[in-house]
């Protein structure tokens, strides 16, 4: 597609790349018909540029959690921003120890006992924001940002 060096973080579904200047819409309407080509199957992409990566662990408002258990703090890329009500709604909906805050098109979430059982799921978190997610823990965030510093 013209973007250059794009390694890709072990097996986790991240690619770090150059391209010309465009919205990060724009690069995932790109990315997932040719991934579907080429793989034979759809995916959702979320794009962030260099500089948003950098803001969102900036905004990191989980740090002590992400310096003493990395593991269980996860960045949840999403579509859009999650509107507060759906916010609301989600935390209602949590069973558990689970913490969220939202973001820029982001949601953190801390899973305090992990994410092994915890019923705080994925397709949970997309249902109650109405958006396509993805989520990474910190230990693969950090490693992301380490990509980007290359």
């Amino acid at each position: 597609l013209g973007y250059e060096a794009p390694p890709t973080l072990l097996q986790s579904g991240n690619a770090v790349f150059r391209g010309r200047a465009a919205s990060t819409a724009a690069v995932e309407r790109r990315l997932e018909p040719a991934i579907a080509r080429r793989f034979g199957f759809a995916v959702d992409c979320h794009v962030r540029s260099a500089a948003d990566w950098s803001r969102l662990v900036a905004a990191n408002p989980f740090g002590a959690e992400a310096r003493r258990d990395p593991g269980r703090l996860v960045l949840v890329l999403l579509r859009r921003s999650p509107a507060p009500a759906a916010v609301a709604a989600l935390r209602a909906a949590i069973r558990g120890p689970e913490v969220v805050r939202p973001g820029d098109r982001v949601l953190w979430a801390y899973y305090p006992e992990g994410q092994g059982r915890s019923k705080l799921t994925l397709p949970i978190i997309e249902k109650a924001l109405g958006a396509s997610g993805t989520g990474r823990n910190w230990n693969t965030v950090v490693k992301v940002s380490q990509l980007l510093e290359e």
